[in-house]
């Protein structure tokens, strides 16, 4: 049975809306002002977590961002992101040009939860925000790995929404990547 683990890149005060800057929230990319060391370190993790990933679980807006820029890149990451299969939550895209890319049909609850008895090992799900809220909302999320990046944005999207209910989360890793980045890892339950 597989494992979904969430991988989001967040500012101190929660916010995961727009970290390169690309989407005009913020005009500014999160990571340009980590000092070289602390960018090293933290594509260094980023590599090593896509590394340990079975299967790519993205929403739409996720996907055509990945898709529009991985294809062309090279390089480790760029090899591991184009070659891992990729499910897509959308009721919206037909035509899915990045390879190893599969639409998910019907309800996407149930589809995930199918989902995770088809694949062994870890779903990564990355930069999805309304995907992820709704796979914690129905439990659905077995693992939270925060990269805590050291700026308040004091608006945008957050992490977690105010809708939902209480979801116990258990500590079970932290370390500093570089000198300036936290990297929390958190177990549902």
């Amino acid at each position: 049975m597989g494992t979904i683990v969430v991988f989001e890149n967040v500012s101190l005060d929660g916010v995961t809306q727009d970290p390169t800057g690309e989407e005009g929230f913020s005009r500014r990319d999160w990571r340009a002002a980590l000092a070289p060391t602390d960018r090293e370190a933290w594509d260094k993790l980023i590599l090593e977590d896509a590394l340990g990933a079975q299967v790519l679980l993205l929403g739409r807006r996720s996907y055509e961002f990945f898709a529009a820029r991985y294809p062309s890149r090279t390089g480790q990451l760029a090899d591991r992101m184009n070659s891992l299969p990729k499910y897509v939550a959308s009721t919206t895209l037909a035509d899915l040009r990045w390879n190893n890319s599969t639409v998910l049909d019907g309800d996407i609850v149930d589809v995930v939860a199918r989902l995770k008895h088809t694949i062994s090992g870890e779903i990564r799900v990355y930069a999805s925000s309304q995907l992820v809220h709704t796979l914690i909302e129905h439990d659905l999320v077995d693992e939270l790995r925060l990269t805590i990046f050291p700026l308040v944005m004091g608006a945008g999207n957050r992490l977690f929404d105010q809708s939902g209910t209480p979801k116990p989360l258990r500590l079970v890793g932290s370390r500093t990547v570089g000198d300036s980045l936290a990297y929390l890892t958190y177990r549902a339950g």
